[in-house]
């Protein structure tokens, strides 16, 4: 497994020293399980500047360290991972930097993750590498591993060519990708989106799901991608065959661990959290839930413009209705996550000075993470879910809250442009911009008769224990399996 980052954080201790623990957000959620079982190695950056240490054995997972810089994590993680590619792969919904040095960053670290997941497999390995930081390593594995079965998975949405295109460096990104024996997306609109870049940028021939990849991508600038290697290689793998191959681009939506979830809000003190949080609250008869990273692409803003005109309407009011929004830090050396935080509590602010009661605001703001028995605590004490992200891969927070109601009760309103989506029939779906069909679907979940909310959630839970986080895993590897053993073209 080759992610930007481990799958733990290191923790000073009271007594002086360092352990490390488990991280939080979706990735880790999700592999977590399978890398258990796999017995896998798992290679990353351990999230500070400085050397990586030496590999170890955490979680029953074996993890070996890739060192950044303080420079490169400006530059690779804060510049071009977070101020280029971000923005641009979400429909530039802020306006990406585009800046030379930040790309030599990006393919010097990812140069580093190639040749350490290099050095970690066996002969014949699979290979599986994760998400929009690390483009160009499928690529250069290719190069450093003719023999390794390499899947490549994109957690993010990947953009429209007219978007996509803006990129100067969009021939050198499709050249280190199509590296890969299989590209996983969370919509089938991602992989599509894909294929006509592959066309486009690179010039390469599509059919169907299949790429045809000739020994060298014409025009892609595979070598300046790919050469030039900080060290030699140790060992050059034979068995890279001539000619072309075919490699497959396609959808595996991600999911997450069902059972577990299901398990953690079985438990009588997460359930008496849920009355505690209730109780805390001031029993309203409606809470509401917003759980998020404090990014530009959630919609929160859009989420509390819409909250509060349902206030100032009288369509529900305080202290019977209340917002809890949960928005744990992210990337706040990035200017734009600065200004974003600062005007979500300036709005904060507006609604409960206008709104709220003695003892009761309007809008509960909480700039913090939270354990997993909170969150399953608050998921099961919340009666309406808000989901309104503008751009969002998958969104497994949807999912969490799903797989912790099994009281079948509350209702999930969420945008129609996260791969959610595409999975969860019985939400509320809504365009986050537009402002009025939002308030409606808010007031409806809200109000949503009993027997219908069982209906809707059924539906859901029901979607979410037959795709969890283990079948989309095997799928995906299946799928690797079958692409690398055909793949080979004459």
């Amino acid at each position: 497994m080759v992610a930007s980052r481990l799958p733990v954080d290191r923790v000073d201790t009271p007594d002086g020293g360092t352990e490390w623990r488990p991280s939080p957000g979706g990735l880790v959620t999700a592999l977590e399980p399978v890398m258990r079982e796999a017995h896998g190695a798992w290679v990353g950056w351990p999230g500070s500047a400085g050397e990586a240490p030496e590999p170890f054995d955490a979680d029953g997972m074996h993890l070996v360290s890739v060192g950044l810089s303080e420079s490169e994590v400006a530059d690779f993680y804060e510049g071009f991972c977070n101020a280029t590619l971000w923005p641009l792969y979400h429909d530039v919904i802020a306006p990406p930097e585009f800046h030379r040095a930040w790309w030599d960053a990006y393919v010097s670290v990812n140069r580093r993750f190639a040749h350490a997941a290099a050095r970690q497999a066996a002969p014949g390995a699979t290979i599986w590498v994760h998400d929009y930081q690390l483009q160009l390593v499928p690529g250069m594995l290719r190069e450093l591993r003719g023999d390794v079965r390499i899947g490549f998975f994109n957690h993010i949405p990947f953009p429209g060519y007219e978007i996509f295109a803006q990129l100067p460096w969009r021939r050198q990104i499709i050249a280190g990708l199509v590296g890969a024996d299989l590209l996983g997306f969370q919509r089938q609109g991602d992989a599509a989106n894909f294929l006509r870049a592959c066309r486009r940028a690179a010039g390469l021939t599509t059919r169907g799901s299949l790429v045809r990849v000739p020994e060298e991508v014409p025009g892609a600038g595979l070598a300046t991608a790919v050469s030039a290697f900080d060290e030699p290689p140790r060992q050059r793998w034979e068995g890279t065959s001539s000619g072309t191959r075919e490699i497959r681009a396609a959808a595996f939506p991600i999911s997450i661990d069902t059972a577990a979830y299901e398990k953690l809000a079985s438990r009588e003190d997460v359930r008496a959290r849920a009355r505690e949080i209730r109780e805390a609250l001031g029993e309203p008869s409606i809470v509401l839930l917003g759980v998020d990273r404090l990014d530009y692409t959630k919609g929160i803003l859009h989420r509390l413009h819409a909250y509060g005109e349902i206030l100032d309407e009288g369509r529900l009011s305080v202290p019977e209705a209340v917002l809890v929004l949960v928005a744990s830090p992210s990337r706040e050396r990035v200017e734009h996550y600065r200004l974003l935080r600062d005007e979500v509590e300036v709005t904060v602010g507006r609604m409960n000075g206008k709104h709220a009661q003695l003892g009761s605001p309007a809008v509960h703001y909480l700039h913090q993470s939270y354990p997993r028995e909170e969150m399953a605590a608050l998921y099961l004490a919340a009666d309406v879910m808000l989901v309104t992200s503008l751009r969002d891969g998958m969104n497994l927070v949807a999912k969490e809250y799903v797989a912790c109601r099994d009281d079948e009760a509350g209702a999930l309103v969420l945008s129609e442009f996260t791969g959610a989506a595409d999975e969860l029939s019985g939400a509320f779906l809504v365009n986050p911009h537009d402002i009025e069909g939002m308030k409606d679907a808010i007031v409806r979940a809200a109000t949503v008769p009993p027997a219908e909310a069982r209906r809707r959630m059924r539906a859901m839970r029901r979607r979410v224990r037959e795709f969890d986080v283990n079948r989309w895993a095997a799928s995906f590897l299946d799928a690797l399996k079958r692409a690398s053993d055909t793949g080979a073209a004459d």
